[in-house]
């Protein structure tokens, strides 16, 4: 029998240097992206990454990048990198702490985009975080209108009241029911 081949073996995924904070390690990027002097408004996007029969999926590691408050892609001269990553906890859980982005572009809504890493996918997968409160932007937004209205749906996070920080959650189903949907990268 022939031996696999690098693209159908997944792993190992080396979590001390993707993920390091979680290993004891220095972080170089985390799930914090902003602090108390980050210019713009603080968000905090939190939910849970679940497979196709809604099991959390306790060691994915999620990346996301995105324009700062005023919707400019960060090179880190005002010490906002506009990257992150978090790791899923036992329940599939992550957070990050961010600023809500401005508009990229006059057709775009304000979004995150989303880079989702996991045992078992040979290929990651890339989606998009839209605002609920962004109703108007989201309407115009090319990629969002493009969607059958119950599908659109797994692209906007919702908001979560009663947080001393704006709160948003964000949940990923990687297949079945009410799956997330993922662009081409």
């Amino acid at each position: 029998m022939p031996a696999q081949t690098p693209s159908q073996t997944v792993g190992p995924f080396f979590s001390h240097a993707l993920t390091p904070g979680q290993s004891g390690y220095r972080a170089v990027v985390g799930n914090q992206l902003a602090d108390e002097k980050t210019a713009g408004t603080a968000i905090r996007i939190e939910g849970r990454v679940a497979d196709g029969a809604g099991a959390p999926v306790p060691d994915a590691m999620i990346e996301i990048w995105q324009a700062d408050h005023r919707g400019r892609y960060p090179d880190g001269s005002e010490g906002f990198l506009g990257f992150g990553r978090a790791s899923t906890d036992t329940e599939g859980a992550y957070w990050f702490r961010t600023v809500k982005p401005g508009t990229p572009t006059a057709a775009a809504a304000p979004h995150i985009s989303v880079a989702i890493f996991a045992r078992g996918m040979l290929n990651h997968l890339f989606t998009r975080i839209y605002f609920a409160d962004e109703t108007a932007a989201n309407a115009a937004d090319p990629l969002l209108s493009s969607l059958e209205r119950d599908r659109r749906a797994t692209l906007v996070a919702s908001p979560i009241n009663g947080r001393a920080i704006v709160t948003y959650e964000f949940s990923i189903r990687l297949q079945g029911e009410r799956e997330t949907v993922f662009l081409d990268g």
